[in-house]
C-alpha cells in the first residue's frame, strides 16, 4: 500500500520502531519503516550508547524527546529517513520504576497539510507546561499551546496527571474541558489521547496525541487496563476505552464472547505487550484487524507493575 495514495487515510504517524537495552547499548527490536527497505536496513544495523542518537538521548534524559528535523541534528540515519519521507520524530522511554525497559520512536513528516500534534508536557512551578511538540502545519495551534499551562486536573494534560491513567477525549474542538478548543476547531482537531509517561524520580510528564479527521495520529485507539487489582494476577488486560474509524475485530473472536473484551498474554498484538512488557510494532500479518496495515503499542507502568497498554492502529 502506498501511504501517500489516499490523503484521507494518510496518518500523522508514518513509521515506528522499538529499541531495547542490551548491556551498554540500545539495540533494534522491531520496526515499521513505511515500506522503506533502505531505512529498515540502516535501522536494523544500528545501536546506540547512552546519549547517542535519538534513542540514546532519551535513555540519558529519562524523558520523551521531540526532534522536529533531522538535518543538522544528532539523528544518525537522516539520509535513509529522508528517502523514506520522514523528517521528524518523538521518542518515548518506557520505565518500570528506575529501569529502562525500551524506547519507542514514532516518525512523522513535515507537511503543511498535516494537522495534528504530538506534545510533551512537564511539571514546572506546580503546573504542566509545554516542554516541546511537533505540530505539522498547525502553526497557530502551536503558538497557542506555548502560551498555556495546566493545573492538576485541568484540561487533558492535567486530567491525565490527576488520574495517572491514559485518557481518550472525543470532540476536543467542542469540549469545554479542552482549553484550546477554539484553536482546535479552526484546524479540524477531533480526538485527544493523553498518556502518563513514567520517568525516574518524581518528575511528572504527560504525552498528548491530538488527531485531526483527515490526518489522524492513527485510525484506531485502544486503552487496555492491565492493573492486577482490576484483572487479577494473570497477565491479561481489559479494554476500557477505544475509538475507531474503520470496522474490524482486534483479534479472532473469542468463543464464547467476552464482554468487556479481554486480551491474554502472547495472543495478538496487545497480548505480546502483556507477555514481554515491552512496546510492540507490527506491519501487516496475523492479529491485525481488516483494513489496518500496521500498529504500535505502548505499555505504561505504575512503578514496577504493568498498568496499561495503549494501542494505535494505522
Amino acid at each position: 500500500m502506498n501511504i501517500n495514495a489516499d490523503p484521507v487515510f494518510d496518518t500523522f504517524v508514518r513509521a515506528a520502531e522499538v529499541w531495547i537495552p542490551q548491556g551498554d547499548k540500545l539495540v533494534h527490536a522491531e520496526g515499521d519503516y513505511a515500506h522503506s527497505p533502505a531505512f529498515a536496513e540502516a535501522s536494523v544495523a544500528e545501536s546506540f550508547a547512552r546519549g547517542e542518537g535519538l534513542p540514546g538521548k532519551v535513555w540519558e534524559s529519562g524523558k520523551p524527546i521531540v526532534l522536529k528535523e533531522f538535518d543538522g541534528s544528532y539523528f544518525k540515519r537522516a539520509e535513509a529517513a529522508a528517502e523514506a519521507g520522514l523528517t521528524s520524530a518523538v521518542a518515548i522511554p518506557v520505565f518500570a520504576g528506575n529501569e529502562l525497559k525500551a524506547v519507542l520512536v514514532l516518525f512523522c513528516s513535515a507537511d503543511a497539510d498535516h494537522m495534528g500534534a504530538i506534545e510533551v508536557w512537564e511539571y514546572l512551578n506546580e503546573r504542566l507546561t509545554l516542554a516541546d511538540g511537533y505540530y505539522g502545519g498547525a502553526t497557530e495551534f502551536e503558538a497557542a499551546s506555548r502560551d498555556i499551562s495546566f493545573s492538576h486536573g485541568q484540561g487533558l494534560p492535567g486530567g491525565v496527571w490527576s488520574a495517572n491513567t491514559p485518557i481518550l477525549k472525543r470532540d476536543i474542538a467542542r469540549a469545554g474541558s479542552f482549553l484550546r478548543s477554539e484553536q482546535a476547531a479552526a484546524i479540524g482537531l477531533k480526538t485527544g489521547l493523553g498518556l502518563p509517561i513514567p520517568t525516574p524520580g518524581d518528575n511528572v510528564v504527560v504525552l498528548t496525541l491530538l488527531s485531526a479527521l483527515n490526518t489522524p495520529i492513527a485510525h484506531r485507539f485502544e486503552i487496555w487496563d492491565a492493573r492486577p487489582e482490576c484483572v487479577g494476577a494473570t497477565r491479561q488486560a481489559q479494554l476500557i476505552d477505544g475509538l475507531c474509524k474503520r470496522e474490524g475485530a482486534l483479534w479472532a473472536q473469542q468463543n464464547p464472547p467476552v464482554d468487556p473484551p479481554m486480551a491474554q498474554a502472547w495472543k495478538g498484538p496487545v497480548g505480546k505487550v502483556l507477555g514481554t512488557g515491552l512496546p510492540y510494532v507490527q506491519r501487516e500479518g496475523a492479529g491485525l484487524p481488516a483494513g489496518y496495515t500496521s500498529m504500535f503499542a505502548l505499555p505504561i507502568y505504575h512503578e514496577a507493575d504493568l498498568a496499561y497498554v495503549v494501542a494505535c492502529y494505522l
